[in-house]
Formats: C-alpha cells, structure tokens, sequence
C-alpha cells in the first residue's frame, strides 16, 4: 500500500501537497495527453496487482477494497474522461493548488512563495495541455461555458488576491511579478473557450452512472433505483414539512413560509460571514455540551468568503479541510460569496438563500459536527489511506446525518429553524431526483431548475447555478442524502452510545457505504 501510495502522490502531485504530504510543492504534474493515458493504464495494472493480495487482517482489507473502489471508478470514468471534456480539469487544480498552501499556512510565509513561483512557471504549460486536449467531439457547450467563467477569474486571481495573502513585500513584489506570465496563459486560454465550439453532451447516461454507484460507491442499487428513492424521501419530507409550517405561519404552504423566513437576511455579504461565524461557534459549544462526539486536540474552524475563482461556479457553503496528513486541525468554512458582477438583486438572492432560519443548520453541517469535526477526527487516523481517499457519500451523507441527529437533539429549537433544517433535507431529496434524471436523459436543464425552484426553496439563481453543477459534476448531488439515510441504517443497529457510535464510525474514514458498516467494531 505504501508503494501504491507513493505512485499515487508522484501522478498527483496537487492532491498529495493539499494532503500535507512533504515533497510535491514545487509542481503541477504532467498534464499531457499521454501523461494522463499513461496514468489510465497504471490503474488498470493497480487492480489486477491489488485485486490479488491476501489482506492479513480486516482493517487491511477494508484498506485494499477502499483503494479499488476508488481505482474502479476512475477507470469507469476513462470512458468519460474529464480532461478532454472540462476545463475546469486543468482550471480548478491550478487555483487550488496556488491558493490552499496560502490558506493553510503549514510553511514560513519564504517558502510558500517559493513554491508558488515554481508552480506559476508551469501553469501556461498546464493550459497550453488544455487547450491541446479539449476534444470539440464530446466536450459540451455548458461545461466550457463554466470553465470560461472560471478562466476570467484568472487574471485578478494570479496578479492580486494571490499576492494580498502575502505579508512580506519583497515577496510579495516577487510572487506577483512571477504570475504575470501565468495570467497571460489564462488571458489566452479565455480567449481560446470564447471562440471553441464543439457538439459533445453533458449528459453521463444511465449506464455509467450506475457502474459508478455500484463500483466506486459500492452501493447495492443503480440510477433508476436511487431516482425512486429520491422521489420517495421528497414526499416523505414534504408531508412533515406541511405540518411544521403550520407552526411558522398557520397554513400548510410550506413554500410560501420558507419565503417569507428567507426575507430575514443579513443586509450584506460581509455581515452573512460574520453571523455565520458565530453559529459557527454557537454550534460547537452545542455539541461539547451534550457530549455527542470527542474534540480533536488543536481543531479550529475559520469562517471565510468563498474564494474568487469558485464564486462563478459555486453558489453554496463550503468547506476546506485541515490537510490530513499534516499536523494541522484548522479547516475553513467558506462563505458563498457572489461574483463582482452580479446585480444587487443577484446579491439579495444570495442573501435570501442563506437566511437566518437556514444559517443554523449550514453551520451544523459545514462545521460542528459535520464536515470540520469529522475530517479533523480523520486526520487523527493511523490508516493513511483512509486519510486519503474519501467519498462524498460518506462525507456528504454524514454532514446531513448530522443535521437531523441535531434536530433530535433539540438545536433547531423554533418553528422556523426546524422548518429550515427540513428544507435543507428536502432540497437533498430534490437533488436525487434531478441529478439521476438530467444524467438519464429524463430532464432538461429548464426542467430541472424549474424543479430546485419550485421543490426546494431555492431562488431562480441559485436554482440555476445548482443545475450547472449538477451537469458537470454527476453522482454528487445525491451523495447527500443517500449517504444520511445508510447511516441511519448503520445506527440503528449499532449497540454502543450515541458518541462511541460517531467517534468509531466517522473515526474509519470516509469510506464507500459498502465498507463503512464493516469497519464499525
């Protein structure tokens, strides 16, 4: 495992620095056609190689399986492959790249920039490797229209917000005169998507996406299936959900109530990060004080804006974990902050959409105990390979799991929180429904955000920037939910207290679902 592991951080090298581990700093990696083939064949050779081993114990077997689900997915996806689809491949690996260590901060401030200068040398190399590798035969309109909007980030991104993170002057004078030649690459290569046409499908198909459930999730059940259970979660919720509303407003609409909560909304963007800071807090103090999970020595949670470059292809909370495999515990929880050129109605609607009757169940699901608390337990793992490799089935589902068992608990204390908490969980059923039938062939795009808008309570916006995530990234959306509801199934015949039973299974990783219950003592 060692060995695979090595092969593994030397192919990708922007993974394994974001991981904490030493050596992979200075590069971006091989982003050559006939790197990435090679790449392709390695793991086909990987799980004939692992496929044949004899674990000596079932944590090492749960070691291996995890590694080939993961390997098995991305060979399914080969057929499918995003580096000759999406630009966002090559675009959202150079910002990550350049912009974590800065947020991270695990190294002096001189050897950041170090880093990020050798890195910034290789980035037109990376884009002119986009731009030779973009297939017009199956790359869709939509996604290179994302990758634009990422791409004309690129400039400020690289010459200021990049430089603004550095103390120092000298420094900072060095690293932006560094990314000047980089922010031409990225002015060329917007240059490039403005004018490319192609005639390719975002559209997965039914096929692959239930080899990717089956395979890589090690789930027991397809598209089709998972459609179903989607339609059936959203009734389910929305029949509670009438009920509470009677509570928030006297009628059964609960649609109509949740607009009326959304119009209670921070005034601006910066006031929205500071409130959700303190239910940030607000929840941690919750969770410490009812005993419900072990704190990880070290652990703290930022609350920042979203970064520039995501805020034209994310329109939701998000977060960053502590790089695991360092000594770090502080994650970020990013704020969704809207892109400079959106309207003032853009902007209260994005406001709207993360009221203060949402806020409460965000923050449980973003940080305390969602996402912060279970990857900072994590990186507490002797396993390095559960620290590596983790599946938003698990990390999504858990973060939601989350939500309700803090509802039971008593945290979403008024009608209209509780009513919220609900429509976060009933906007995950919507998501299955919709990602299952865009990829299927069952729903177009007006569909699905007419869907979002009127299913969730989401605003035409944000329904709309939701479905363009959906058709670029499929199998995601469900992950959320579907993850929750096997969780739940887990729990209820887990015989331990409710803490031993978080500690132990969110301490295993964030394995498929299909290796989750096995790891549980």
């Amino acid at each position: 495992m060692d060995e695979f592991l090595s092969w593994y951080f030397t192919n990708n090298p922007i993974l394994a620095n974001h991981l904490g581990a030493d050596g992979y700093d200075h590069t971006l990696g091989d982003f050559s056609a006939a790197a990435l083939i090679a790449v392709e064949d390695e793991e086909r050779r990987w799980i004939t190689r692992l496929s044949e081993l004899e674990p000596p114990t079932l944590d090492d077997a749960i070691d291996r399986d995890l590694v080939l689900s993961q390997l098995r997915g991305s060979v399914a996806m080969a057929q499918w492959p995003a580096w000759r689809r999406d630009p966002a491949f090559y675009v959202s690996l150079v910002f990550t790249s350049l912009n974590a260590p800065f947020q991270q901060k695990l190294k002096p401030e001189h050897e950041l920039v170090a880093a990020a200068v050798s890195r910034l040398a290789e980035v037109p190399g990376v884009l002119a490797d986009c731009r030779a590798n973009l297939d017009p035969t199956i790359a869709a309109p939509l996604l290179i229209q994302r990758g634009l909007g990422q791409a004309r980030t690129g400039r400020r991104f690289l010459t200021s917000t990049l430089p603004s993170l550095v103390d120092d002057p000298d420094l900072r004078a060095k690293l932006a005169a560094a990314a000047e030649p980089a922010a031409d690459a990225f002015d060329q290569l917007v240059t490039f998507l403005d004018g490319f046409e192609c005639g390719g499908t975002w559209r997965m198909g039914e096929q692959l996406y239930t080899v990717l459930l089956r395979e890589r999730e090690l789930l027991g059940y397809g598209a089709a299936d998972l459609h179903a259970k989607g339609e059936h979660e959203w009734a389910a919720l929305d029949t509670r959900m009438r009920e509470v509303a009677k509570r928030v407003d006297g009628t059964e609409d609960w649609r109509a109530a949740m607009e009326s909560l959304m119009d209670d909304h921070p005034p601006t963007l910066e006031a929205m990060r500071a409130e959700y800071e303190a239910e940030t807090q607000r929840a941690r103090e919750f969770v410490r004080e009812r005993d419900l999970v072990t704190f990880p020595d070290g652990e703290k949670c930022k609350v920042l804006p979203s970064a520039e470059y995501t805020r034209p292809i994310l329109a939701v909370a998000h977060y960053l974990a502590p790089p695991p495999l360092s000594s770090s515990r502080t994650g970020i929880f990013y704020v969704p902050y809207t892109p400079d050129d959106f309207t003032d109605e853009q902007v209260r609607q994005r406001l709207r959409t993360n009221s203060r009757a949402q806020m409460p169940s965000i923050a449980v699901h973003e940080a305390y105990p969602g996402h912060h608390w279970h990857l900072s337990h994590i990186a507490e793992s002797r396993r390095t390979v559960r620290k590596v490799f983790r599946t938003p089935y698990f990390t999504e589902g858990w973060a939601l799991y989350v939500e309700k068992m803090l509802h039971e608990q008593g945290y979403f204390d008024t009608p209209a929180t509780e009513l919220a908490h609900l429509d976060c969980r009933i906007f995950r059923a919507a998501r299955i429904v919709v990602d299952t039938a865009l990829h299927c062939g069952d729903m177009t795009i007006e569909q699905a955000e007419t869907f979002m808008a009127t299913r969730a309570s989401l605003s035409p916006g944000t329904a709309q920037g939701e479905v363009n995530r959906y058709c670029a990234w499929p199998t995601q959306a469900p992950s959320y939910l579907t993850g929750a509801i096997e969780i739940d199934r887990i729990r209820e015949s887990y015989s331990g207290t409710l803490k031993s039973f978080h500690d132990r299974l969110a301490g295993s990783g964030g394995l498929p679902l299909g290796l989750a219950e096995k790891a549980l003592p």
